[in-house]
């Protein structure tokens, strides 16, 4: 092994002493008489060659007594040699004949090992000198490090779903019914903030009236600019009295900032502050700048609008199931899942206008708008995007069809329909979140996640447009987490290993680990049973998209404003309830009578949902073909329906007024 060159002055002038005392110590201890000497020369042997030491070498010898035969052993920069030189002087008079001592190979390998040894010893000295500090705060940070990381084995469960979901009804770990002690905990914690930036009292379950002020969120540490400074001075100066007064001077700053920005007056209600940690204030890991939007939506919407705006997301869902998909999606860091949930509820109502626009208006509004006679620019806007929206929809560029083996909805995309340029940005993007809207109606029996299968076949780089790709991973990674069990891309052809590069940097380690590369339909079958995949990705089954427009009259109920008023009171009775029971959950503690409550709760609430359903979300495709049907029941394959024709899965409606199928070959 190759020892490292001295890397100090320090080292170096150790490797000289050693080397110089080590040279005087062999000389002297191997002069010897010739009695002593076993393997010793005769007078008439040849003696060897001397090899004369250079300058520096002799430099560090010893003077030699001119009557004693040695032995010199020394280094050169590239070899070992051994010099043997007499000295030796006879008395002719004498009778005696002194020898000197020839050094044997056994006595040069010995002094060779003690010299590297020595050498060997200062020098890992040295080097493990300067690690001895940073050794020492590592081995103290170990039992630290160990111990985060069982906590984190705890609290965070397996995010691939692939291996979590199952057929036979299996709860997933970190799903309402399988909690571990700790993840509960989180739960509650997070209730608790949602209530808190909600209004929700403890006191009286009653949300702030609409009038009240904004729900503050500030931060001890970082509210504004500011805070910022201040956060840095902190850091130096933890535990002095000044230290105090900063954070103190920073939190009235902060609140005052916050109470500025909502337009709240001393004297108005309002929520209690909502303080945050530096680590969530850091904004170090914003991919999508949520916090930003956090603040926002806390400083222009009421506490009464955040609470509608998250109940109208709950749907038919478990409320808890809802809000575990955001502190699963943020390993279970409770103020990071909050302010994501917040500022997806922003995004829901103030961007997207999900509830109130999309889902409302849904492809019969769509309808209306392409017939209507656009007059005015916002009228000929508004018929564009109509009719950019139900091309996408009547050529099945997506579509949900059947299940996976795990009973998750499979969602196929058709690439090759998609040519950049055709339909407006804005249309791709409403398409897009009906279509996971609509998707999310048919997650039932446990089930929270889907499957999508992107159908490369006959892919070209016409097809390829990254725009709605980005626009699809922000979705799925920022206001629908923990929706996504699998992706598989069927059949992609060489081009897209350079596009599927550039597309991986955009994903999250965690989403881009679910995607999968299929080729045929046997790798597609680990994860689609074969008797159910299309004719079209070479499966066993006879079924192609066919779009059924929609039936004049079927969103006749959302005109019924009466019905869906008392629908809408009788909901919120229950979404009352539902809080007061989660709030005396977290105040005393593990209750089966109050786990057992909120359960049967929750199970109203989605019973009720689907009687609220037909009047503030318009019929889709599935609704009509008998997919989705009334009371939120499935038919995935559409055969417990069969019209007059025998064709399956259409509804009475449509039976009565004719089918009216569109294919991606009848769109222009």
């Amino acid at each position: 092994m190759r020892l490292p060159p001295p890397s100090t002055p320090t080292q170096l002038l150790r490797l000289r002493l050693t080397r110089s005392a080590l040279f005087r110590s062999v000389v002297s201890t191997i002069t010897l008489p010739l009695a002593t000497c076993p393997s010793s020369r005769t007078a008439s042997t040849p003696r060897a060659a001397a090899i004369t030491p250079g300058p520096r070498i002799q430099s560090l010898l010893p003077p030699l007594p001119p009557s004693t035969a040695t032995t010199t052993a020394f280094f050169s920069r590239n070899n070992f040699s051994t010099a043997i030189t007499t000295a030796n002087k006879r008395d002719p008079t004498t009778t005696t004949t002194p020898t000197p001592v020839v050094l044997r190979a056994s006595v040069t390998g010995l002094s060779l090992l003690i010299v590297l040894g020595l050498g060997l010893g200062y020098g890992i000295t040295g080097f493990l000198g300067q690690k001895s500090t940073e050794q020492q705060q590592q081995q103290q940070e170990i039992p630290t490090i160990v111990e985060k990381d069982i906590q984190d084995l705890i609290l965070d469960d397996d995010d691939d779903d692939d291996t979590n979901e199952t057929m036979s009804g299996g709860i997933a770990p970190g799903r309402p019914g399988n909690l571990t002690p700790e993840q509960e905990e989180k739960l509650k914690q997070l209730w608790k903030l949602i209530f808190q930036v909600c209004g929700v009292s403890s006191d009286a379950s009653a949300p702030v009236p609409e009038a009240a002020a904004p729900a503050t969120a500030v931060s001890s540490d970082a509210a504004s600019t500011k805070g910022d400074d201040k956060k840095k001075k902190s850091k130096l100066s933890m535990f002095s009295r000044k230290h105090k007064k900063d954070s103190d001077e920073t939190a009235t700053s902060s609140s005052e900032t916050a109470s500025t920005a909502s337009g709240s007056t001393p004297g108005t209600p309002a929520s209690p502050a909502i303080v945050l940690n530096a680590s969530t204030t850091s904004g170090d890991d914003d991919k999508y700048n949520q916090l930003s939007k956090f603040h926002e939506t806390l400083a222009s919407q009421s506490p009464a609008d955040i609470r509608k705006t998250i109940w109208s997301m709950v749907k038919h869902d478990h409320p808890d199931a809802l809000v575990l998909r955001f502190l699963r999606a943020r390993k279970w860091d409770v103020e990071k899942a909050l302010v994501m949930l917040i500022s997806t509820m922003n995004w829901r109502q103030s961007e997207m206008r999900v509830d109130a626009d999309i889902m409302r208006t849904g492809e019969g509004g769509a309808v209306e708008d392409e017939k209507m006679e656009a007059k005015t620019s916002e009228e000929i806007a508004k018929k564009k995007l109509a009719i950019d929206f139900l091309t996408q929809t009547r050529m099945g560029k997506s579509y949900v069809h059947g299940v996976d083996k795990q009973g998750r909805p499979v969602c196929y995309v058709r690439v090759r329909l998609h040519k950049q340029g055709e339909q407006s940005e804005e249309s791709l993007e409403r398409y897009t979140v009906y279509l996971i809207e609509t998707c999310r109606m048919l997650l039932q029996g446990g089930v929270d996640t889907a499957t999508i299968v992107f159908d490369m076949t006959g892919f070209s780089m016409a097809n390829m447009d990254y725009t709605p790709v980005k626009f699809m991973v922000k979705c799925f990674e920022a206001n629908y987490p923990e929706s996504l069990g699998a992706v598989l891309v069927h059949k992609a052809p060489w081009i897209f290993q350079g596009i599927w590069r550039v597309i991986r940097g955009w994903l999250d380690p965690v989403v881009a680990n679910k995607v999968h590369f299929t080729n045929n339909i046997s790798e597609m079958s680990e994860f689609i049973s074969p008797e159910r995949i299309p004719k079209s990705l070479d499966g066993q089954q006879d079924w192609q998209y066919k779009y059924v427009e929609p039936i004049p009259g079927e969103n006749d109920k959302m005109k019924d404003t009466e019905t869906l008023d008392k629908l809408q009171a009788a909901r919120a009775e229950l979404v009352k309830e539902y809080e007061e029971a989660t709030l005396q959950w977290i105040q005393a503690g593990n209750s089966p009578e109050l786990k057992k409550k909120r359960d049967e709760l929750a199970e109203k609430l989605r019973v009720d949902y689907w009687q609220l359903d037909p009047y503030v979300r318009a019929r889709s495709f599935y609704d009509r073909i008998g997919v989705l049907l009334p009371g939120g029941k499935l038919d995935p394959y559409r055969e417990g329906k069969k019209d007059a024709s025998g064709v399956s899965g259409i509804t009475e409606g449509v039976a009565k007024v004719g089918v009216n199928e569109t294919q991606a070959d009848d769109v222009d």
